[in-house]
């Protein structure tokens, strides 16, 4: 019995799955990173907006809860205190900006005195952020 054995075959790698995986993983870099970047201020019920834009190149959280608790970056500080310590973090940068996340059941009153203190610490650049919705 004679077995035929081909020998002039070559091996080859097959690049269309391999691309398939590398776009794949790629994919899922791109949106771990984009839904880490945004979150720095602390859970609260947002406003909703239709016309919500998040600008990325603002440097300092602000997080104002419905009990009237204010937080810079995590760190609570009392009202009285906030313009000193957002000037102190912010010594440093060439146009400092302020993300400023107010629960929704916050009042006007109560909003209009953090927004105060902001502009007395000397930034102007405010971003209210609101939740994308109706």
């Amino acid at each position: 019995m004679k077995v035929n054995l081909e020998t002039g075959r070559k091996v080859r790698i097959e690049m269309l799955p391999l691309i398939d995986i590398v776009f794949l993983l790629l994919v899922v870099f791109i949106y771990a990173m984009l839904s880490m970047a945004v979150h720095r201020g602390l859970p609260v019920l947002l406003p909703t907006s239709s016309s919500v834009q998040i600008d990325k190149s603002l440097v300092l959280s602000v997080t104002v809860k419905t009990d009237g608790m204010i937080y810079v970056d995590k760190e609570q500080i009392p009202i009285k205190d906030l313009a000193a310590a957002l000037k102190r973090k912010t010594e440093t940068g060439t146009e400092p900006g302020v993300l400023l996340f107010a629960d929704r059941s916050l009042s006007y009153q109560n909003l209009y005195r953090v927004l105060d203190q902001i502009r007395m610490a000397g930034i102007h650049r405010i971003s209210l952020q609101a939740e994308a919705g109706q």
